[in-house]
């Protein structure tokens, strides 16, 4: 069994993960099209350390899905495609500066470390529009996104949510966290 500071999958887990990637990408062609689940799954098994963080992503309830390919990189994009901010990266601060700024009731976690752990990145605001063309997300709930440092450096951070057929980005002191407020990520492949 692999150890978590390990960063690779079990054999097991790997092929569960395979199998949830490849019924999720199943279902939701819209989201790839052009794009074939063998090829995406030829490059996951050549990739030990992305299969972990894709596992990352799913374990957290994200919905990992393949949504893109960028021909320059050769890479395929994935993105968190859960109907609404993933469950268990909620309630955070947008980093550990917020984090460690709030005076009382801190929450356990700030999204930029958790995604940094993750191996992942937060969306941004072009990454996060994107995804909404994709189907509507995050309808109740809002999700932090990649914040500029000239707004970081003034104590602000972004977070975005779909509401009224709109995508709406709001500004918030990075040290707030709400339930209803996580984080999406992006995983290149």
């Amino acid at each position: 069994m692999a150890q978590k500071n390990q960063k690779i999958l079990t054999p097991a887990q790997h092929e569960t993960l395979m199998h949830v990637l490849k019924k999720r990408f199943e279902k939701h062609p819209h989201r790839h099209q052009g794009i074939a689940w063998t090829k995406v799954e030829e490059k996951l098994n050549k990739q030990a350390a992305k299969c972990w963080s894709l596992h990352e992503m799913e374990r957290t309830d994200g919905e990992p899905d393949v949504v893109g390919y960028d021909s320059q990189t050769n890479e395929y994009i994935f993105m968190d495609c859960v109907a609404e901010s993933p469950k268990e990266r909620r309630s955070v601060c947008y980093d550990y500066e917020g984090l460690v700024s709030r005076k009382e009731h801190r929450p356990a976690n700030n999204a930029v470390d958790m995604a940094e752990a993750m191996g992942i990145t937060l969306l941004d605001e072009a990454q996060y529009r994107a995804l909404q063309q994709l189907g509507p997300f995050d309808t109740k709930t809002s999700s932090w996104i990649l914040t500029p440092a000239p707004m970081r450096q003034l104590g602000g951070a972004l977070f975005a949510d779909y509401r009224f057929g709109q995508v709406f980005v709001y500004h918030n002191g990075a040290q707030s966290y709400y339930a209803g407020r996580g984080f999406r990520g992006i995983l290149k492949v």
